[in-house]
């Protein structure tokens, strides 16, 4: 607001200068012509009313001539007022019309109003500053389970973009550089219901700023960055930010995950994926064998450093090994769409090709030539741009590196669902037999899409019924959450994944193990399920059915009848006697 009226009272100290000299100089002439009353005595006009006639003379309205007519005089200086006050009125509205089109002016409103629609928040917000291709699947990821975002975009055509979205939730956004601290400030990064900040812009020195400027105004916040550099990573490090994402670095350890275990790279993929998404195919990597990587950029380095962790020595594929720098122990110079380049690669008795160019063209020119001379390769495709999908669905590659897509699904597990993060990272520490018994169970559940995540504290906030029952002393097992409020013998379609208690983690906990009140829960399975648990959770009614099969009818008519025998039993009461 500060910056408004700077700008107004800058912009308009000459019109109006102009306007307040202008009438003083036709009130006073006004005040001083000699006039005559009517009786044709000398009469001059007092300053009053000199100013009461100048004002409604400027609106040409038109009251007449008070309080006596006027003398030629005083027509003619009237006359010339007239004229005067008319022009300086248009020379103050064209200024001010000016200034509602100045594009410094639009901005200082536009921040006005953003900063206003920040303080009245009365909901926990996460701040996203880039809306990149990350930044918009994030936003609408999170929106999408509730949650409220606030967004800073330097690109006013992005900014442009997020206000046509279709969202869930209304989502204030700025036009401005997220690296300057009183851009942050505005976004509300002090705001006590500031939840976390969250960089996703495509520059790594502004994601640190970022960070920076976070720990050291708001140092209890959770920070979440995104970072290409492992030297910028550190730097990160350093200043305390809770969650740094290298996409290549995350996408060379998923490939890890499925060379190792095919099985738990599949369980993370479908825990990981959207309710959107299809299920995804297992796929199986080779683990031995001749592995070419066409690239040597930051995913190359990425990949190939895994490869060899596996013990895999790859054959790195460049065109210019003087900018990327030069693969430890050699390499074939080109850039990999060339038959000839593959063939000294050794593409006939390979069997997995990375094509991980920042080129999608030439990325699936890449598959195209390989897989002319070595159709059974296993192929890992780096997808650089989303207007691309199309292109890269059709060329049905085995796993594909979208750094934007990782960046985002990684942060929507992270701020939506904490629980799975914990549990994925515990799942490494299991066998692939365990997991792949665990995928056989979701996969009965569900049939085409990823299963629906959620996670439960048991807290009055969410689970009010429960909670009033531990207080009576009542005995209440995990397998009693997940019953069927319609038909306790039938349990929902629904997996506990993990019970967090006193900072201890129980993977897939036993179905009779008692809940205690400030329990963390993970359940995976259908959206149905985790909607007809709210009714175990919340009602009182449904939980004692689901505890003893006794329904009880709490509606003043339904008692009375009941109690003069008019009401037969109740199906939870006529199931409980069976």
């Amino acid at each position: 607001m500060h910056n408004i009226y700077f700008l107004i009272f800058r912009r308009m100290r000459r019109p109006l200068l102009a306007l307040v000299l202008t009438y003083a100089v036709a009130v006073l002439g006004l005040s001083l012509i000699p006039g005559q009353d009517d009786a044709g005595n000398p009469w001059h006009m007092d300053l009053f009313h000199s100013f009461y006639f100048v004002s409604f003379m400027a609106t040409t309205i038109g009251f007449g001539e008070i309080p006596y007519p006027f003398t030629d005089g005083q027509r003619l200086w009237v006359t010339f007022s007239l004229y005067a006050t008319v022009i300086v009125w248009l020379y103050a509205i064209g200024t001010l019309l000016a200034l509602f089109r100045d594009r410094s002016f639009q901005h200082a409103l536009t921040e006005g109003r953003f900063a206003r629609r920040v303080r009245q928040l009365r909901e926990g917000f996460y701040l996203v500053c880039g809306y990149g291709e990350t930044g918009s699947a994030l936003v609408a990821a999170l929106t999408e389970r509730g949650h409220r975002v606030v967004a800073i975009d330097i690109d006013p055509d992005r900014v442009s973009l997020l206000q046509l979205e279709s969202l869930r939730q209304f989502v204030p956004v700025l036009a401005g550089d997220a690296a300057r601290p009183d851009c942050l400030m505005q976004a509300g990064l002090k705001h006590p219901l500031c939840k976390g900040v969250v960089a996703l812009t495509n520059i790594d020195e502004v994601n640190l700023k970022v960070a920076i400027t976070s720990k050291l105004l708001h140092p209890e916040i959770k920070v979440i960055c995104r970072s290409d550099s492992l030297d910028v990573e550190a730097n990160m490090k350093s200043f305390g930010t809770d969650y740094i994402i290298n996409p290549f670095e995350t996408f060379a350890s998923h490939l890890a995950v499925a060379l190792q275990a095919p099985g738990l790279f599949l369980l993370q993929s479908w825990l990981s994926g959207s309710p959107e998404y299809r299920l995804q195919e297992p796929v199986y990597p080779q683990s031995s064998g001749r592995w070419i990587v066409c690239g040597y950029g930051r995913f190359g380095k990425a990949i190939c450093q895994r490869l060899k962790r596996e013990g895999i020595e790859p054959v790195v594929v460049e065109a210019h090994p003087e900018i990327t720098g030069m693969p430890e122990g050699g390499y074939v110079l080109g850039r990999g769409t060339e038959e000839k380049t593959l063939r000294e690669a050794g593409i006939e008795g390979a069997v997995g090709l990375v094509a991980g160019t920042d080129n999608d063209a030439n990325n699936l020119s890449i598959i195209m030539t390989a897989r002319e001379i070595r159709p059974e390769l296993f192929i890992v495709l780096r997808q650089n741009r989303m207007e691309n999908q199309a292109v890269i669905d059709a060329v049905e590659a085995d796993m594909v590196m979208h750094k934007s897509a990782i960046v985002a699904n990684r942060i929507r597990v992270l701020l939506g669902t904490p629980l799975l993060y914990q549990f994925t990272s515990l799942a490494l520490h299991q066998s692939d037999a365990w997991a792949c018994e665990l995928v056989s169970r979701i996969s009965a559940l569900v049939t085409s899409h990823s299963p629906d995540i959620w996670e439960l504290r048991l807290e009055p906030d969410d689970a009010l019924a429960v909670c009033r029952g531990l207080e009576q002393g009542r005995l209440i097992q995990l397998q009693h959450l997940s019953a069927d409020p319609g038909d306790r013998r039938r349990p929902l379609e629904c997996i506990p994944l993990l019970l967090k208690r006193d900072g201890e983690s129980f993977m897939l906990p036993d179905p009779e193990i008692p809940v205690k009140r400030g329990d963390r829960l993970l359940y995976c399975g259908r959206a149905a399920a985790r909607h007809r648990m709210g009714w175990c959770l919340q009602n009182i009614h449904a939980l004692n059915y689901i505890l003893t099969g006794e329904s009880v009818s709490t509606g003043w008519v339904w008692r009375k009848l009941k109690r003069h025998g008019l009401l037969g039993r109740s199906a939870g009461e006529s199931r409980s006697g069976e």
